[in-house]
């Protein structure tokens, strides 16, 4: 069993932000090169993907299909927006191996994402097989703003909820409105958010992202201090 599990034998509570990961065009892209070879195109992009993932202090939950579920305890990120740029510094990575995607598949991985926070129950469970599983409302939800990137035609939708709780200072934040997502009572608003510099530039070299990143957290604990 390893450490993590062993930290879980007894469910608890905690605060969670969750990203819901996925690929676009998959049945295309399955139809234009097999099952086989799309296998082996989700498994270079969970590949590619893991360490702009890590770089920004993300857990992988899941990999269900061709989706990835990251998540990031709240109490140690409140404020920071590293579940935002966890997206794009993958884009960013992305886009540096659009050469190595063309040429081994004729096709460079798209992906969309859905980000929202909140109130889950973690425990371990399995008799057999073992696994660690959240629980509660929020994962729900963030799974259903997923689904509503298509719709608006947005690559990453976070929730105003979310937003509330993070410097986004180096992105461009769109409301979108108040949508109702399905399986909920309470409307949710929703906003689609865009790097203030293109990915391009970033990996192009014109700009380096962490230091971009980096710049804007510290302009906004220096706001804060000359408020206070």
């Amino acid at each position: 069993m390893t450490k993590k599990m062993s930290k879980y034998l007894r469910t608890k509570d905690e605060e969670r932000i969750f990203m819901f990961l996925d690929l676009k065009s998959s049945t295309t892209i399955v139809e234009e090169i097999g099952h086989r070879r799309y296998f082996e195109f989700i498994s270079d992009f969970i590949a590619d993907a893991t360490t702009p993932i890590l770089n920004n202090h993300g857990e992988i939950y899941q990999y269900v299909g061709d989706e990835i579920v990251i998540s990031w305890r709240m109490d140690k990120n409140q404020f920071n927006p590293h579940c935002i740029q966890c997206f794009f510094d993958i884009k960013s990575q992305i886009e540096q191996l659009s050469a190595k995607y063309q040429a081994k598949f004729d096709v460079v991985p798209e992906f969309k994402a859905g980000l929202h926070y909140g109130n889950v129950t973690v425990g371990e469970v399995g008799v057999v097989k073992k696994d660690l599983i959240f629980s509660g409302d929020a994962i729900n939800t963030t799974a259903h703003i997923q689904t509503k990137c298509n719709e608006y035609d947005a690559e990453l939708l976070i929730s105003s909820d979310l937003v509330g709780k993070l410097t986004t200072e180096a992105y461009e934040i769109k409301r979108i409105g108040d949508i109702r997502l399905k399986g909920k009572q309470v409307l949710v608003e929703l906003n689609s958010v865009h790097l203030m510099v293109s990915s391009k530039e970033i990996s192009g070299g014109t700009v380096d992202s962490f230091s971009y990143f980096k710049e804007r957290i510290l302009e906004y604990h220096q706001s804060t201090k000359v408020a206070s």
